[in-house]
């Protein structure tokens, strides 16, 4: 392989410039030329390639966001679309393309493996860590302990007044941000998607929590748990139990910021290991992290299944909650 190109697609996540500067710095090592491909599918339809040397990713990897931007894309989800992505791959003598995002970047990258034979490899970069296939995704831990720091921030105002604060975390169809931050932030309850519960049901846990003697509560609650999120969830609360709430939506503040050491040594491994892959000619897979170490898993496992919530931690947080 000669020459291979990279982008980023999707939601932006802390560490994917550790990715991008690792998949750079490893192809120039084994001798193969790397273009970096401007917003994602968009600049792949549009041609928008530039080369990538060494001092191309020089001082990324603190930075967060992404420095080759990322976009949606409607034109690439039609056959048309992902022709035009094709043939600006081959004009540019393009033999292997990296992908870094999460759930939709893969079917994207999977259309474009099946329909036209591109040689594809992609690198999980998520903070909703809801890829199937790897244990975490790179932008996971920097989106938890940023959450976690403003969750312990509400706890002390909450103590302070006697109050009860609803936090609002990123997952709209997942609940993995709102788990790990919700135990490691004690909350008094944990909505997620994955467990539906009724406002009944929240208001007993927090009369229950009143009762033995808690004279504060915060309820971390992923952004899709509920219909209209934590701002509806405080008006019914507050119109069936009386109690005065608070709501605080931590948003796109959780995307941000320099990641953690854990997120750039997982993205400089990630990033290195899918060139590894496609230099030997490996293709239609994603590489990840599970117990085993290091995996490549087929890209069509990836958007065929769903990862499931940590029913163990699940559990924990019901046990801790008392």
């Amino acid at each position: 392989m000669k020459h291979l190109a990279v982008l980023t697609s999707g939601g932006d996540a802390p560490g994917m410039n550790a990715a991008i500067r690792a998949v750079v710095r490893t192809a120039i090592h084994k001798g193969v030329r790397v273009s970096g491909i401007g917003h994602g599918y968009q600049g792949l339809i549009e041609d928008d390639l530039r080369p990538l040397g060494a001092r191309s990713v020089a001082n990324v990897i603190q930075r967060g966001g992404t420095i080759l931007r990322t976009a949606r894309c409607e034109p690439f989800l039609t056959g048309e679309g992902r022709a035009r992505a094709a043939a600006t791959l081959r004009r540019h003598g393009v033999e292997g393309l990296i992908v870094i995002g999460g759930d939709g970047t893969y079917r994207g990258a999977s259309a474009l493996h099946e329909e036209h034979g591109v040689p594809v490899i992609g690198v999980p970069g998520t903070i909703d860590n809801d890829i199937y296939g790897t244990d975490v995704s790179i932008g996971f831990n920097t989106a938890i302990n940023t959450a976690l720091d403003a969750v312990d921030k509400l706890r002390d105002t909450a103590a302070s007044h006697n109050r009860m604060f609803l936090a609002e975390v990123m997952g709209r169809h997942s609940g993995h941000i709102a788990l790990n931050v919700g135990v490691a932030g004690g909350a008094e309850a944990i909505l997620i998607p994955e467990r539906p519960v009724d406002v009944e049901a929240v208001v007993d846990l927090l009369t229950a929590a009143e009762r033995r003697g808690k004279t504060s509560s915060v309820v971390v609650v992923a952004e899709g748990a509920v219909p209209g999120g934590a701002v509806a969830l405080q008006r019914e609360i507050e119109e069936r139990a009386g109690y005065e709430m608070r709501t605080v939506i931590l948003g796109h503040v959780q995307r941000g910021g320099s990641p953690s050491t854990r997120d750039r040594v997982l993205a400089s491994r990630l990033g290195s290991m899918a060139v590894e892959g496609l230099v030997s000619g490996r293709s239609g897979e994603m590489v990840g992290v599970d117990k085993r170490g290091n995996v490549f898993v087929p890209l069509a496992d990836v958007v065929r299944q769903q990862k499931p919530i940590d029913e163990q931690l699940v559990e924990l947080a019901t046990i801790l909650a008392i």
